[in-house]
């Protein structure tokens, strides 16, 4: 996995993590959901990637 690769995926985790807490303090349901799916999205990226990161290895 490239470090530009690591730092896209945790920007993406991070900006999921802002959204649920804002959806959390507004009672914004739909902005917490959304950032918890950011999250999920964020994670599987990293997980591709380290299966990738595994074969190439």
């Amino acid at each position: 996995m490239g470090l530009d690769d690591k730092i896209d995926n945790k920007g993406d985790e991070l900006k999921g993590k802002a959204k649920e807490a804002a959806g959390k303090a507004t009672d914004d349901e739909q902005l917490e959901a959304e950032g918890k799916g950011d999250q999920m999205g964020a994670n599987l990226k990293q997980a591709g990637e380290k299966v990738k990161d595994a074969f190439k290895g």
